[in-house]
């Protein structure tokens, strides 16, 4: 009997061989595997914070899978769209579920992938050689906003309705063009059915496309020059006699096991809000997005989903139009220039002085704050609060090639530490 099972075990194992050689004869997938899993060395002391980049990659794919179930019943058009939301949280099986995961996983998405780019900030991962896997993350988080500001039209509710007028007509502001990009990306003169049909397009098919381009440039990018490690250090450049790095590990299974857990603890936390709090107080889903768009009606106060809200602050916190926009587009572009307007050669925050530590904290309260604005009336206290935290957060990259330039830094060692 065992020699039996024995003789199945090896001809099955035969097989398997043979598949994948057929395979690799025509597709390099053993190859791709080894450049990317096994044989991808990346350091041995990433800690918790190189975990949200995996987090970002599961939570697109589920955000991807909800959506095309989504789309098997919503109506993108201005008379039923609110009433398909409707159906499919009320009469489509495990409907509400579906709904719930993908709003969730939209708010969830921004959550990790804002870690993932403070962990960058934090250890210096757009410094050389790692410029252009920053740039092209950069790219990625702009077509996130993208697609975070199209879906949020969708449901059709009052508040969506009255956002992405707001948000539209601060198109309006730039002289000589804004009228009309204004009047193009609306499809018509006013938010219409023709505006809800070309920001389900948008939504569903052209951002997701060039999302998935970029996430899989983004890792090849990464792949090539290597991952970035707490310490800042270079891997690549101690080797054995092998070749292969002193302080590196095979991404899996060492990496993959330990990305596992994140996933299991990240599931945990995610199911709690999607099943306990999934409209989060109305940060996550807006009260008043639970009643149909009304062209007549506009909603007590007026603010974007809790993700664009840093952004909305800076926009409400001068009184000139084209100004605050203006300042909202610094605000969203300046990252994208933090490889060469930090001068400082020391990568890590663990060895950076206290300049740029003070500095970054300054910048992450300012988001927080800014964000919290956001939500706030824009009277009083609130503009002026949000105009002092502008400021600094302004600041954190205008002034960053001045206090890192002859920034006092500790050693780093040559070996990675634990």
């Amino acid at each position: 009997m065992a020699a039996r099972e024995s003789d199945i075990t090896a001809r099955l194992e035969r097989g398997m061989s043979s598949l994948v050689d057929w395979i690799d004869a025509r597709f390099p997938m053993t190859k791709l595997i080894k450049e990317h899993a096994t044989e991808y060395y990346a350091s041995k002391n990433f800690n918790f914070w190189y975990g949200f980049g995996v987090l970002a990659t599961v939570i697109l794919v589920l955000q991807i899978v909800t959506g095309i179930f989504l789309t098997m019943n919503y109506k993108p058009s201005a008379a039923e769209a609110f009433a398909s939301v409707e159906y499919i949280m009320r009469d489509v099986e495990w409907g509400w579920l579906i709904r719930y995961l993908h709003s969730t996983g939209a708010s969830a998405f921004f959550v990790v992938v804002y870690l993932h780019m403070f962990r960058a900030l934090l250890y210096g991962s757009y410094k050389k050689p790692r410029e252009l896997v920053w740039l092209i993350g950069m790219a990625i988080y702009l077509c996130m906003m993208a697609e975070g500001f199209f879906g949020y039209l969708l449901p059709w509710g009052n508040m969506s309705y009255w956002g992405a007028q707001v948000i539209v007509s601060l198109f309006g502001a730039l002289p000589v063009i804004g009228e009309g990009l204004a009047e193009w990306i609306r499809g018509d003169f006013y938010i219409s059915d023709i505006t809800l049909n070309r920001f389900f397009a948008f939504h569903v098919i052209a951002v997701p496309i060039m999302l998935l381009l970029l996430v899989t440039v983004h890792i090849m990018a990464l792949h090539e020059v290597g991952s970035n490690n707490p310490d800042g250090i270079e891997i690549k450049e101690h080797k054995d006699a092998s070749g292969k790095p002193i302080d590196g590990v095979a991404f899996h299974p060492y990496h993959t096991s330990k990305d596992l857990v994140i996933i299991v603890v990240f599931l945990i936390a995610f199911c709690a809000v999607v099943f306990f709090a999934p409209e989060m107080g109305g940060y996550f889903l807006e009260h008043a997005n639970f009643e149909p768009a009304n062209s007549l009606q506009t909603p007590e106060h007026i603010a974007p989903v809790w993700y664009f809200t840093p952004f909305y602050a800076i926009l409400r916190a001068f009184p000139s139009k084209l100004g605050g926009v203006a300042l909202m587009g610094l605000a969203v572009m300046l990252p994208i220039f933090m490889p060469w307007l930090d001068r400082c050669r020391v990568k890590s925050i663990r060895y950076r002085g206290w300049t740029y530590k003070l500095a970054l904290a300054t910048f992450a309260l300012s988001f927080l704050v800014l964000g919290f604005l956001g939500l706030q009336p824009a009277t009083g206290a609130y503009v002026t609060a949000a105009r002092v935290f502008t400021i600094l957060y302004l600041a954190f990259f205008i002034l960053m090639p001045f206090y890192t330039k002859n920034e006092t830094t500790k050693p780093v060692p040559t070996r990675v530490t634990k």
